[in-house]
């Protein structure tokens, strides 16, 4: 057993009023002496919408900021990869077991076999499910001195890629409290949650102990900063190392030196209320859907920095193009006759609401209604999956929650899903999921993923605008930023400056 080190105490998440000052220009901004690496100060798009919870939106913060880890990871290619386990073997259809590498918790205690199945126990209780797990049920326990089963109670052939989930971050035991878990000092990543200000800023050291090597930046001075631009002028002015989602109307202000470009899975989508108003109607969803010029959109709006949109999996996802099936099925389009609508979209990502005026613009010209809303987005999920809008427009990363195309389909279009913005439930989407959901071969399993899109678009619940290329604004002076297609890694142990 390897002794807990001897570590500082981790400050708990004290909320504050908003930041009017810009990041720590230097040195440790807590206070620790770390004059072997500079800090790294980073400019985010979206601020904690849920206190850092581990199982909603702020897992994929916390794994772009190198706080948390999955038992495994997603590699180059979209496989499985390891983290903190070392290796797996599948032993029948149901079970599968995992053997743990060496590592410590950032409360200084091991990752143990206990520790690894508690933590995956509580992913499965968490209310709403994370999406990672929507339809699934599993059960995890200790196997030996060093090795966890799970267990599925319907065969998972995607196990080990649905466990590299950032909503499946393994967390030590005193993360989970009366209240929802807490990422602070109980992680297991190369950086350390040491504050956070409320939704506007974060501090976060390097954990010295991490188990793949020390980080060479000594932490992280994050900030939230939703306005696009105030992000952009942050790097051009010195005030941070890397933003991220710089958006493309500002993309011309930075050198080119300092702006990269990388395709991602990452589609913008009209989603439409399948459950309630005017959407309800599947004649009046394909009008919505013939009165959309995608090819506008990439054009104008994403100034090139996208691809115009031609299925919930765009060109990123390199196998989908000659898998693709023609939706069947589709409604007759009804006359819109005036018919009333409020589209949602946020603003976090500057394009949206642009996108949202465009479509308001397409929408009227086909006999439409239309108003806005537009709000931060943690203002305007909750509103969104309670279906209170006809319709809302969002920019999703197909493939982060799992890597699993079946997965992703599962949790947005099927009658469980838990991030289900078109509250769609359709027996005929469920059962092609649920026969893509069974295949084990890699390649039947993408043709029925396929299968199972095309059901999807045939309910015209979504219709898919643009497939993006996202932008990350780097400092000159700044290494080893990770530039993730999957955008769940954004600073590693060998980001520095």
């Amino acid at each position: 057993m390897r002794s807990p080190r001897r570590r500082r105490v981790v400050a708990g998440l004290l909320l504050a009023p908003t930041l009017t000052g810009c990041f720590a220009s230097g040195g440790d901004s807590s206070g620790g002496d770390f004059a072997d690496g500079s800090r790294l100060r980073v400019a985010l798009a979206f601020p904690p919408a849920e206190n850092f919870s581990p199982y909603g939106a702020d897992a994929t913060l916390l794994s772009r900021l190198g706080v948390t880890e999955g038992l495994t990871k997603l590699d180059a290619n979209g496989a499985a990869a390891p983290a903190l386990a070392e290796s797996w073997t599948r032993e029948n259809d149901r079970n599968w077991l995992f053997t743990l590498r060496e590592a410590t918790f950032q409360d200084g205690t091991d990752v143990t076999p206990d520790a690894v199945a508690a933590a995956l126990t509580h992913a499965t209780e968490a209310e709403p499910v994370t999406a990672a797990l929507s339809g699934i049920t599993l059960t995890a326990n200790k196997s030996g001195d060093n090795q966890v089963r799970v267990t599925t109670e319907d065969p998972d052939p995607a196990l080990p890629l649905r466990l590299s989930s950032p909503g499946l971050a393994i967390l030590s035991e005193k993360a989970y409290g009366k209240d929802r878990p807490t990422p602070v000092g109980t992680a297991t990543g190369p950086f350390e949650l040491t504050k956070v200000n409320g939704t506007t800023a974060a501090t976060l050291d390097r954990f010295d102990d991490y188990w793949g090597g020390r980080a060479q930046a000594s932490g992280i001075d994050a900030r939230f900063i939703a306005d696009g631009t105030a992000r952009t002028n942050a790097l051009r002015t010195d005030q941070a190392d890397v933003a991220e989602a710089v958006p493309v109307s500002q993309a011309s202000t930075l050198d080119k030196g300092t702006r990269h470009e990388t395709a991602t899975t990452r589609t913008t989508s009209l989603l439409l209320n399948t459950k309630s108003g005017a959407f309800k109607d599947p004649r009046l969803r394909a009008a919505a859907r013939e009165a959309v010029d995608t090819s506008v959109f990439a054009k104008d709006v994403y100034e090139g920095y996208a691809d115009p949109g031609v299925g919930i999996f765009g060109p990123a996802v390199t196998w989908a193009a000659g898998k693709r099936v023609e939706p069947t099925g589709r409604a007759k389009a009804a006359d819109a006759d005036g018919t009333s609508v409020t589209i949602a979209t946020y603003d976090n990502r500057p394009e949206l609401p642009e996108v949202a005026q465009v479509l308001q613009q397409q929408l009227q010209k086909a006999g439409f209604k239309v108003r806005l809303e537009v709000r931060e987005y943690s203002r305007l999920e909750s509103d969104a999956l309670a279906g209170k809008f006809d319709a809302f427009v969002g920019a999703r990363n197909s493939l982060l929650d799992t890597g699993d195309p079946v997965s992703v389909l599962a949790s947005d279009f099927t009658c469980d899903g838990s991030y289900n913005l078109a509250l769609l439930c359709d027996k005929e989407v469920d059962q092609a999921v649920a026969d893509a959901e069974k295949e084990s071969d890699t390649a039947e399993r993408q043709q029925t993923a396929m299968n199972a899109e095309a059901a999807v678009l045939g309910t015209d619940a979504t219709v898919p605008l643009v497939h993006q290329r996202i932008i990350t604004g780097v400092g000159t002076s700044v290494k080893g930023v990770i530039l993730d297609p999957y955008e769940r890694a954004l600073i590693g142990t060998g980001t520095r400056r």
